[in-house]
């Protein structure tokens, strides 16, 4: 059993940890990664990138379905989670998230993957497709728009602009992080939990110990910073000067996003070279993964399985 403390009485147990391997992958860079691991050694890799703000635990569910023939690793990026987090600002520009992914799937001794990304994993991953594809076999986003259609929505769209003004606000420096985690993290947790924006509402609940290890993760010195500068340099690499993806592509969409509206997703369409399948989710929130883990390892696997078959994937 894994147990995570945060404070002199918070404490949180993740029991999924009886399973799965916890594990450090350092990096020429000098930073070292955390990783949650399972499934055999050898089968072809499933590797998930998680949004914010989370870290490697968003992908509980999605680690206990996929390990029976997937060597399944979800990876705490960059700033988040028990992985290092840099202090500089300019530390989380895309080149350097890109070869994070690039150098964890080289670590790991593959060199392509199944790549599964959520929010910002959601754009990582669309990103990695993009420039590295001939590592990704097939790619798999929940609640994440190719950037470019971001990009050219949000300025066509005075409501998907209002929906994503958070990302104006976190461009400032320390406020931020103060309105996340006043009042015992109370608006971190609202994120999670609301009526609004929060898991759970025709799906799977948040449980307190999920949300206890939400709230140690986040606890720790800088790790708020961290995630924050993900956003605090999102604007260096829009415009995109490459935008198609050559892989095989699977966007899961939750229907009730109260941060993404729906007409993004099927438009993403436009820049995918290759087969492309759309399943959108009814009443399914932001949070895709977590509030509706079975239909979303149900989707994942009818696509896995579209032109290969389950059992073909090998390196």
């Amino acid at each position: 059993m894994f147990y995570v403390a945060s404070g002199i009485n918070r404490f949180a147990r993740l029991p999924i940890l009886q399973q799965l391997n916890a594990n450090q992958c350092p990096k020429e860079s000098g930073l070292r990664f955390h990783y949650v691991a399972a499934g055999e050694r050898g089968k072809p890799l499933m590797l998930f990138l998680h949004g914010f703000p989370e870290f490697w635990f968003s992908w509980r569910h999605q680690l206990r379905e996929f390990k029976s023939e997937f060597r399944v690793v979800a990876v705490d990026m960059r700033g988040y989670g028990e992985s290092d987090v840099p202090a500089s600002t300019d530390s989380y520009r895309l080149d350097y998230l890109l070869t994070d992914v690039k150098d964890i799937v080289e670590y790991l001794g593959y060199n392509r993957c199944f790549l599964v990304g959520h929010d910002w994993g959601g754009i990582i991953a669309w990103l990695f497709a993009i420039h590295y594809p001939e590592m990704v076999t097939k790619l798999i986003v929940l609640n994440c728009p190719h950037p470019s259609v971001f990009t050219d929505y949000s300025l066509r769209s005075p409501s998907q602009l209002l929906k994503s003004s958070h990302i104006f606000f976190y461009q400032l420096p320390r406020l931020p992080e103060l309105m996340l985690s006043i009042n015992d993290f109370k608006a971190l947790k609202c994120l999670f939990t609301s009526r609004s924006t929060g898991i759970g509402r025709k799906g799977c609940w948040l449980t307190s110990e999920d949300m206890e290890a939400y709230l140690y993760a986040f606890s720790q010195p800088g790790a708020l910073t961290g995630a924050l500068n993900y956003y605090r340099n999102i604007f260096s690499f829009l415009p995109l000067r490459q935008q198609d993806v050559k892989s095989p592509v699977l966007l899961l969409w939750g229907e009730r996003d109260a941060f993404l509206e729906q007409d993004m997703a099927e438009t993403c369409r436009l820049y995918i070279k290759n087969h492309f399948r759309l399943n959108i989710i009814s009443g399914a929130s932001h949070w895709l993964q977590q509030d509706q883990p079975d239909i979303v390892n149900t989707l994942i696997w009818t696509f896995l399985k579209e032109g290969e078959g389950r059992k073909t994937y090998r390196n």
